[in-house]
């Protein structure tokens, strides 16, 4: 279904491609400025062993002591091959399940996808992220933005929507560069015609209605049509449950009736907005695979999907909005007619009016961006001293009192010594 709706996209982006002259195919993602390493790599660093570092941490964990953020720092900073990247993923992992896991420093997390980048082994960055409760890989947005636009550029389209569904599951769609880099990599992901599994579609369709809704224009109206389509879809075939279980989404029923409000309010708005043709495209396709299922099932005739449907259950709420599918349906229908005739849907597809918007906002949504990093940077940098600073400290500390116990115990020895004389 998807390979029949998705195809126009990949024509539009060429049509695009030809008609800019001035189109780079490089210039509407991050910039070199955003993703340079200069100010990342003009720290003072610490001249360190990495084998020593590691020897240090495996015995401190052989004695049952806790091992501090500062050495797991060190060594994801001390990274200088892809062996070496591996050996950091242990001592993530080692960190995360033990006392101190909750001090992965955010500066940390920073640095082990820059050193994942760096070396090449970018499935290493999502595979720690993917699997985020077992590593504590928790990213802030410009490091989202790094991994998210580096998956991009190599046309991994999937990888890129991967790491936008983690961006989704923490909520993350606060900076506009971030949208509007999800919405890049969404669409491109949809024209490559995936085939989806049920899973795929309710991360994807969640990645689409969240995102969208951050972007008050075409693009992001049409990104919430697809998602609350994606995400009816799975309402209706497995209820409401396996839909928002483990996800921020609303445990509301109706996201069909969600993506037909959508539509009504692009129709009755009295901006320059439109909806995607593509996008209603799908829906409709969508709709008449909801209408040929269900009218298999009342039928009676045995479907491919029976018994995960009895391991998944739907009440009789989910029932009911199951049968409001005709109304949806004649709904739909009137709608696309309404937005039609109100000259409310863009011949444009999903992927060129994201390829667009990237070209016009990216280059403004940046500079906020940067200017942030450059002040978070010297501000993890003296934290970081401050920590070192700390630890030499206690260090002295420890060393004055093993001092003084030495000293106690000589002297109790010398006295035991004159009593028995």
């Amino acid at each position: 279904m998807a390979a029949s709706v998705w195809k126009r996209c990949v024509t539009a982006a060429v049509k695009v491609k030809c008609l800019s002259p001035s189109f780079s195919a490089r210039r509407w993602l991050l910039s070199a400025a955003y993703t340079d390493t200069k100010v990342w790599e003009a720290r003072e660093n610490e001249p360190l062993n990495l084998a020593l570092l590691a020897n240090n941490m495996d015995r401190t964990y052989d004695r049952n002591l806790p091992v501090s953020s500062l050495t797991v720092s060190r060594f994801v900073d001390t990274i200088s091959s892809q062996e070496e990247v591996n050996q950091a993923e242990y001592y993530l992992y080692k960190f995360r399940h033990s006392p101190n896991c909750w001090y992965l420093r955010d500066w940390t997390i920073h640095s082990w996808i820059r050193q994942c980048l760096k070396y090449g082994v970018r499935e290493k960055a999502l595979h720690t992220l993917k699997n985020k409760v077992q590593y504590g890989i928790f990213p802030d947005d410009f490091t989202f933005n790094l991994l998210i636009d580096s998956f991009i550029k190599d046309g991994d389209f999937k990888s890129a929507c991967s790491v936008v569904e983690e961006v989704m599951l923490q909520e993350a769609f606060d900076l506009s560069s971030t949208q509007i880099l999800s919405l890049y990599a969404l669409a491109s992901y949809l024209a490559t015609r995936p085939q989806l599994t049920v899973s795929e579609e309710r991360m994807l369709g969640a990645s689409l209605l969240l995102c969208g809704m951050k972007q008050d224009n075409s693009v992001g109206l049409s990104a919430q049509l697809l998602g609350n389509a994606l995400l009816g879809k799975v309402e209706m075939s497995k209820g409401i449950h396996a839909l928002f279980k483990g996800m921020p989404l609303s445990w509301e029923r109706g996201y069909l009736s969600r993506a037909l409000a959508v539509m009504e309010g692009v129709a009755a708005a009295s901006g320059d907005v439109k909806l995607s043709k593509d996008s209603l495209d799908y829906m409709n396709d969508l709709l008449q695979e909801l209408s040929s299922s269900s009218d298999r099932e009342s039928s009676g005739e045995e479907s491919a999907g029976e018994e995960v449907k009895k391991e998944n259950p739907v009440d009789e709420e989910d029932e009911a909005e199951q049968a409001k599918l005709p109304q949806y349906v004649s709904r739909f229908k009137e709608l696309c007619s309404r937005l039609e005739s109100e000259g409310k849907v863009d011949s444009a597809s999903f992927l060129a009016a994201g390829t667009a918007l990237a070209q016009q906002n990216m280059a403004a949504a940046e500079k906020p961006d940067l200017e942030l990093y450059e002040s978070n940077v010297p501000a993890w940098e003296a934290e970081r001293k401050q920590l070192i600073q700390r630890e030499k400290e206690l260090r002295e500390q420890a060393e004055q009192e093993k001092r003084k116990k030495l000293a106690a115990q000589a002297a109790a020895e010398q006295q035991g010594m004159r009593a028995e004389q």
